[in-house]
């Protein structure tokens, strides 16, 4: 079921962004993307933490106000294709590997963050999120709060 949600970006316990505006839907359909993209057998990437949706921006969220200035935070997935050298072992030359990895940025108040993330990294991420969300928008519970962490 599409839920909205608002993401509260934290770094080492202080609140620097807010994002959201109905992400939770999208949330829910990139972490079946990565678990189907995971499972592929036969995909063009031989490793599993390569394979993702075939989507360049896997998301990118920010905080509209009421009249529709963007202000507050952001946060985005985008993925990459980075070639690592491999040297060659006694005497032949080496070779280029292809990996790919979703680099995950968020930003506000002049605070940014980067981390550079596997396909199951980025799955257990989603997950979470998810997890969250949908934990906080259960039936009020004795301390279950309406607001996501």
């Amino acid at each position: 079921m599409p839920y909205e949600v608002t993401l509260e970006l934290h770094r080492d316990g202080t609140l620097y962004g807010t994002v959201g505006e109905r992400c939770g839907w999208l949330l829910v359909r990139l972490a079946k993307g990565v678990a189907e993209a995971r499972a592929a057998l036969g995909a063009q990437w031989p490793d599993p933490d390569d394979r993702f949706p075939d989507e360049e921006e896997l998301f990118a969220f920010r905080y509209r106000a009421r009249n529709g200035v963007v202000s507050g935070g952001e946060l985005r997935c985008q993925l990459r294709t980075i070639p690592i050298w491999i040297p060659a072992q006694r005497g032949s030359s080496g070779e280029w590997r292809l990996t790919r990895r979703a680099f995950v940025e968020a930003w506000g108040g002049g605070v940014g963050m980067r981390a550079v993330l596997t396909s199951a990294e980025l799955g257990a991420f989603v997950a979470a999120l998810v997890t969250e969300a949908e934990e906080c928008l259960a039936p009020q519970k004795s301390g279950n709060s309406t607001r996501t962490r």
